[in-house]
C-alpha cells in the first residue's frame, strides 16, 4: 500500500499525532472503489442519524445533571483480575479463551492462535493525554505481559477503539493489523509496517495463520481529528478457526444485517456485542442491551446457541445512563430469552464452553437504583416487559438518566 500523508500541513502542524493521516494514492482510491462509499464518504445501507434533530440541547441538560453524574460512574474500585504467567501458559482446555480487557478490548485465544481486538491501553479516549473521559479501571495487563499476538484487529478508527499508543506499542509484536478501509493510512503513520497492515471492505476476508477474518457490516460512523465526514470505514468481525467462530460487534446500532452475517458465517461459539454507550439521543448508532441480545439470535440463526459476552461498557463513561446499567439490562434480558451469558471482571479469563455462572461484581461498586437491586437471577428484559411483569427493572434501569 503507499504511503500516507501526513496531516501535518503549514496550516495544522500543531496538530496531534494521535489524529493521523490522510490516505492517499493507491489507498484512496480502493476505498473510493468500495461499493460503501456513495456521494464522498462511507455510508451505512439505511440512512442513519448520529444525533437525533433538536437533541443537543437536552442531551446537555442530561449531561450536567447532577442525579444523573453520580450514576454514570462507579462509587468503588472496580474489582480488576490480574492474570498470572502461569495462567497464559497453558492452553484453553476447549480451544477458545476469551478475557475481555475492559470497554471493547478483548484477548482472543482461538485454535492456537491469538487474536486482540480493539486494544485501548491508554489512560484516556482522546488524542490528548490531558483532556477526554478517563479510564475507570486500570489495564489487567500491560501490553509486553501479553502472550505475542497474531493479529489485531480494529472496528473503527474511533478513539475508544483505536488508541495511538497501544497501537505503537504493539508495533514490535509482530502481530498482523487487520482493519476496515483506510484505516490502516493512521497505522502506518505511527510506525506499523505497511506490509504487516490489511485492510479491508465488509465481505472481504483474510487469513492469518489457520484463521480466516472476515469484515462484516456495522451500522455506525466514524471520525478522527479534523477529517471530513465518513473518512474510513467501520465494521464488524466474524473470526472462524479450525474449530471454533466468534464475533466482535464493534460499535453499531441494531440493524436486519445480523441474521445476513449470521446466515454466512455463523453460527458463532461467542459473540461479543457492544450493549454500553447507548442512548435515546442516538438511537441508530449504538445497541440497547434488549438489542444487543437480539442481534445475538439473529447471529446465531434465531437460536438461544451460543454465549454471549457484553462489551462496550464499564470501562469509560461515553453516555447518559447509569454505569452498571449495560450489564444488568443485558443480563436481564439475556436471561428471559434463554441466552447463555457471560460477564467477567476485566482481566478475568474464561472458556466459553464452560458456561460460567455469572455473578453480578458490578453491585458492589455502582449506586443502587432507588428501589434495590432486582432479585438475581434477573426475570425481565426490558422496560415494557418489567412494567408487565409488575417489577422494578424499568423504573430503577432503564429509567434513570
Amino acid at each position: 500500500m503507499t504511503a500516507s500523508r501526513s496531516r501535518r500541513t503549514p496550516l495544522t502542524a500543531l496538530r496531534p499525532a494521535s489524529f493521523g493521516a490522510e490516505p492517499t494514492g493507491e489507498r484512496l482510491a480502493r476505498m473510493r472503489s468500495s461499493p460503501q462509499f456513495v456521494d464522498g464518504q462511507f455510508r451505512n445501507p439505511a440512512p442513519t442519524r448520529q444525533l437525533l434533530r433538536g437533541g443537543a440541547l437536552p442531551m446537555a441538560r442530561t449531561q450536567l445533571s447532577r442525579g444523573g453524574r453520580l450514576r454514570r460512574a462507579p462509587v468503588g474500585r472496580i474489582p480488576v483480575h490480574r492474570p498470572t504467567a502461569a495462567a497464559w501458559s497453558r492452553p484453553p482446555a476447549s480451544g477458545l479463551r476469551i478475557t475481555w480487557m475492559g470497554h471493547s478490548s478483548v484477548f482472543a485465544e482461538i485454535d492456537g492462535h491469538r487474536v486482540l481486538f480493539d486494544p485501548v491501553w491508554g489512560e484516556r479516549c482522546s488524542p490528548f493525554s490531558w483532556a477526554g473521559p478517563k479510564r475507570l479501571h486500570p489495564v489487567p495487563v500491560e501490553l509486553a505481559e501479553l502472550d505475542p499476538v497474531d493479529a489485531v484487529v480494529i472496528s473503527h478508527d474511533h478513539y475508544d477503539h483505536l488508541d495511538m499508543p497501544t497501537i505503537r506499542g504493539l508495533v514490535h509484536s509482530g502481530a498482523a493489523f487487520v482493519v476496515p478501509l483506510g484505516v490502516g493510512a493512521d497505522l502506518e503513520f505511527w510506525g506499523v509496517p505497511a506490509e504487516r497492515v490489511t485492510e479491508l471492505d465488509w465481505h472481504e476476508a483474510t487469513r492469518v495463520g489457520g484463521l480466516t477474518l472476515t469484515a462484516t457490516p456495522a451500522q455506525h460512523f466514524c471520525g478522527r481529528g479534523l477529517r471530513g465526514p465518513q473518512h474510513t470505514l467501520w465494521a464488524s468481525w466474524a473470526v472462524a478457526g479450525s474449530e471454533h467462530r466468534i464475533f466482535h460487534s464493534g460499535d453499531t446500532g441494531y440493524f436486519p444485517g445480523f441474521v445476513e452475517i449470521g446466515a454466512a458465517h455463523g453460527p458463532f461459539d461467542l459473540t461479543m456485542i457492544q450493549v454500553g454507550a447507548y442512548s435515546d439521543f442516538w438511537p441508530d448508532i449504538h445497541m440497547t442491551p434488549a438489542q444487543g441480545v437480539q442481534s445475538h439470535l439473529d447471529l446465531q440463526g434465531g437460536e438461544p446457541s451460543g454465549a454471549l459476552l457484553p462489551i462496550h461498557w464499564g470501562t469509560f463513561n461515553l453516555a447518559p445512563h447509569p454505569w452498571a446499567e449495560p450489564a444488568e439490562w443485558m443480563m436481564s434480558a439475556a436471561h428471559k430469552a434463554g441466552v447463555a451469558s457471560v460477564a467477567p471482571r476485566p482481566g478475568e479469563p474464561f472458556e466459553p464452553a464452560d458456561e460460567p455462572a455469572v455473578d453480578p461484581w458490578w453491585r458492589a461498586v455502582a449506586v443502587p437504583p432507588v428501589h434495590g437491586w432486582p432479585a438475581w437471577p434477573p426475570v425481565a428484559a426490558t422496560a415494557e416487559a418489567a412494567e408487565a411483569a409488575d417489577v422494578l427493572v424499568g423504573d430503577d434501569l432503564v429509567g434513570e438518566r
